[in-house]
């Protein structure tokens, strides 16, 4: 069992957001990764641009990137920080069959960007799946995680 302390929750169990105010300023890089299966035929459908909601990887790209920019709009105890940079990765995967997606952010400040990267992912993902749900019922985002993290008094974390 994990003998920290969750971050969240103050000492009657309720949640909090996290003073982070006299932590340092440093740089900070997350990397998260993600997945969206769908059948062959779909795939081709993608690659040759062929559905109605238009260019699948390059919407999904976009909204990735701002999923990432209104993280704390959404994670309730997210600190709204400023984006150095967030870079969003949409590419076909023969092998899954299906959609890959990377989302890299980078910042300078107090609190890292792991929810940022992730949420990139995940509003990536639900993107793909909205333009290609008219043909495809049995889409699936899957592996949603974080990859890597620098920066920040915990330290660097490697999870691939």
């Amino acid at each position: 069992m994990n003998s920290k302390k969750l971050t969240h929750l103050d000492d009657s169990g309720q949640a909090r957001m996290v003073d982070v105010g006299n932590k340092p300023d440093t740089e900070r890089m997350a990397v998260a990764r993600g997945e969206v299966h769908l059948q062959a035929s779909t795939l081709e459908l993608i690659r040759e641009g062929l559905l109605k909601k238009g260019d699948v990887l390059g919407v999904a790209q976009i909204a990735g990137i701002l999923g990432a920019k209104k993280t704390a709009e959404l994670i309730p105890l997210c600190h709204p920080i400023v984006m150095n940079h967030i870079a969003v990765k949409v590419e076909l995967a023969d092998d899954l069959p299906g959609v890959r997606i990377t989302a890299t952010a980078r910042a300078t400040g107090k609190t890292g960007v792991e929810m940022e990267a992730l949420t990139a992912v995940s509003v990536a993902a639900l993107t793909v799946y909205d333009m290609v749900k008219a043909v495809e019922k049995n889409a699936r985002i899957e592996n949603i995680h974080l990859v890597e993290k620098h920066g920040g008094l915990s330290g660097d974390v490697h999870n691939e």
